[in-house]
């Protein structure tokens, strides 16, 4: 389903890129007749090289707060001209998806114009100094959410923003991880068959922000999900579906240690990491199992 052609390239972003890697692999599943959005936000800026972009399909970069509403004017346009055998896609982060763009993306599902929408979740506004967004875990440091003596950092869990999005009785929605590439290409290849609004949220971790190495980043993105902290599924014809159901989760203290963002961590905040991912997993256990 990967074309060996590459329709993101010569960009900015930085080693190691979650988001970056995101966008590579949605286009080349989807190919060049792939009208693309972007807010502001890492992704847009990485990408634009005065005065070109750095994709081979058409590309533009939106208000903040506009990705869901220009991926409906795309569409419109694209009825008028008349084309055919196309895709429209947005790609946001989780600041833009999940705060600042969230309107226009309830918007987007409830015309139900069709559409991929994809959100690349580094889990802060990374591209303006790693402040905390909607998607910002519990006990992460940020710098609108600093460790200080007696703080954990951030207080707040991240925005259930699957579940948000299937509440909308969307046509198709998914979470990902960049550590699990076939599994996020063969969702955004799922996704490009729905008729209507499909939504994709795609966990990719940001090594300047999560202090990580470069080299971290696919190893970091499989141990979310192995740690049980992320699960992959998929919303479609009203039903939540897991896409994967660990026999046993590992070691949730070797994922936080090892992150920078993470180091003024003691035990009984990990143990409360801990606790809170076991209050997820018995609500979703009642998930079908995915095709």
């Amino acid at each position: 389903m990967i074309r060996d052609d590459e329709f993101f390239y010569g960009h900015k972003a930085c080693g190691g890129c979650g988001g970056s890697l995101a966008v590579r692999i949605a286009l080349k599943v989807l190919g060049e007749r792939t009208l693309l959005t972007l807010p502001a936000g890492c992704m847009s800026a990485v990408s634009f090289n005065y005065p070109q972009m750095s994709y081979a399909n058409n590309a533009i970069i939106s208000a903040f707060a506009g990705t869901g509403a220009v991926m409906s004017g795309l569409k419109a346009g694209a009825e008028a001209m008349g084309l055919k055998d196309y895709h429209v896609l947005g790609i946001a982060g989780d600041g833009g998806t999940a705060d600042i763009g969230i309107q226009a993306l309830s918007g987007l599902i409830d015309r139900n114009d069709e559409g991929i929408y994809i959100c690349y979740d580094n889990e802060a506004y990374m591209n303006t100094g790693i402040q905390k967004s909607g998607l910002t875990p519990f006990g992460a440091t940020t710098t609108t959410t600093p460790a200080v003596p007696g703080s954990r950092g951030n207080i707040k869990q991240k925005k259930n923003l699957f579940e948000i999005v299937a509440a909308h009785g969307i046509a198709y929605a998914a979470t990902a991880s960049v550590g699990y590439i076939e599994d996020f290409a063969a969702k955004v290849a799922r996704a490009s068959e729905v008729k209507g609004t499909s939504f994709i949220h795609v966990l990719a971790p940001c090594p300047t922000g999560w202090g990580i190495d470069t080299s971290e980043t696919i190893e970091v993105a499989r141990e979310v999900v192995d740690t049980g902290l992320w699960y992959l599924a998929e919303y479609y014809d009203g039903e939540y579906h897991l896409n994967r159901r660990p026999k046993e989760f590992k070691d949730v203290g070797h994922y936080i240690r090892r992150q920078g963002r993470f180091k003024h961590l003691k035990d009984e905040d990990i143990n409360e990491i801990i606790r809170l991912r076991d209050k997820t997993w018995d609500r979703i256990s009642g998930f079908n199992t995915a095709r």
